[in-house]
């Protein structure tokens, strides 16, 4: 039994550096040029746009540090569908289905009103300049800032979509109880390599995560990667207590970093290492069994928030650079983020 195990463990690299061979393949085709974008982009149409971004930001900051974690959220799951275009800010109309009643998005992402007014005064100040896309792309960036993250400069000159993809939010996003090879996979299809995806996952650090995403982990394996240390348990059966075993209460919150929720620190990391993961696919990059460079990782940025906000800003702007080639033919800049310009 011991030789079947250590021969099946001593397989699971292998096994995990032929899935990132051919999902890298894939992904080269798909992603083959670098995207028009640069710093300058609005130096002489929109002067304004950071200083004017950064104001409207701080005031959602100032009036609830939570709104920071909405935006970042916004963000990702527009970057992972169809690119960083826009396209999660539609809403439905008779002629397009958008991306926010998606079973992945639905219920799932909040923040477009403020994405609505720093859009509103943008269109004041330079009207038909300042894409909804790039206005999104700013706000994450400031919107960590703001809650003590580190600082990137962010490429501009995004386009706007005209279509959406509800089909896409299904399948591009990963989702709480995604395997650690599925949220590979999904990272490694945009681009983006496994350090990208555990330093992004640090976004977690802030942010809620709702009973019906973090009801299968709390009635399943947390109290083995836990070991139940008395702080265990008392967390474990807070979470009970706000998340039945059954259906019902699926809309109730949690923080994803309950030791400084509010506040963009190392401590997620420090968290999963304590086997207290909220998600089933965070404690995954720590206590899988497949994760043999994931969980170095992990342990690397719970010791060094250095080295975790410097490759968090790095993977941040690699994420912001994933764009849709078809805006750049066919795109536009909306003057409501919310529907397609008629």
């Amino acid at each position: 039994m011991a030789s079947f195990l250590d021969s099946r463990i001593g397989f699971v690299p292998c096994m995990l550096l032929v899935l990132l061979m051919i999902v890298s393949i894939r992904s080269i085709c798909v992603r083959a040029s670098d995207p028009p974008l640069t710093l300058d982009y609005y130096k002489k149409t929109c002067p304004t746009v950071l200083e004017i971004v950064r104001k409207e930001m701080e005031c959602a900051v100032l009036s609830d540090p939570r709104n920071a974690a909405l935006i970042l959220r916004l963000h990702f799951h527009d970057c992972f569908v169809q690119g960083c275009d826009g396209s999660v800010l539609l809403d439905d109309t008779i002629t397009l289905q958008g991306e926010k009643k998606a079973p992945n998005n639905n219920h799932a992402l909040k923040g477009f009103r403020i994405i609505d007014k720093i859009k509103n005064v943008l269109e004041s100040e330079c009207p038909a300049i300042v894409s909804c896309a790039d206005i999104l792309t700013v706000a994450a960036r400031d919107a960590v800032l703001l809650v003590g993250g580190p600082y990137w400069d962010v490429p501009l000159g995004r386009k706007d979509s005209k279509t959406a993809g509800y089909e896409l939010s299904n399948t591009n996003l990963a989702t709480a109880d995604d395997g650690l090879l599925s949220i590979i996979s999904k990272f490694i299809n945009q681009g983006l390599s496994v350090t990208d995806m555990v330093a992004l996952s640090g976004a977690h650090t802030i942010g809620m995560a709702r009973c019906v995403n973090f009801r299968d982990r709390i009635y399943g394996d947390f109290a083995i990667t836990s070991e139940m240390n008395p702080a265990s348990e008392t967390y474990l059966k807070n979470l009970k207590s706000m998340c039945p075993p059954t259906v019902g209460e699926d809309n109730n919150e949690s923080a994803m970093d309950y030791v400084t929720p509010d506040l963009f620190d190392n401590s997620y990391y420090q968290i999963l290492l304590r086997g207290e993961g909220i998600l089933n696919s965070d404690q995954e990059l720590y206590s899988s069994i497949l994760g043999v460079e994931t969980k170095k990782l992990v342990q690397q940025y719970a010791e060094n928030s250095i080295a975790f906000f410097e490759q968090f800003s790095a993977s941040m702007v690699k994420l912001g650079n994933i764009t849709n080639p078809e805006t750049y033919v066919d795109g536009e800049v909306r003057r409501n983020c919310r529907f397609v310009n008629t």
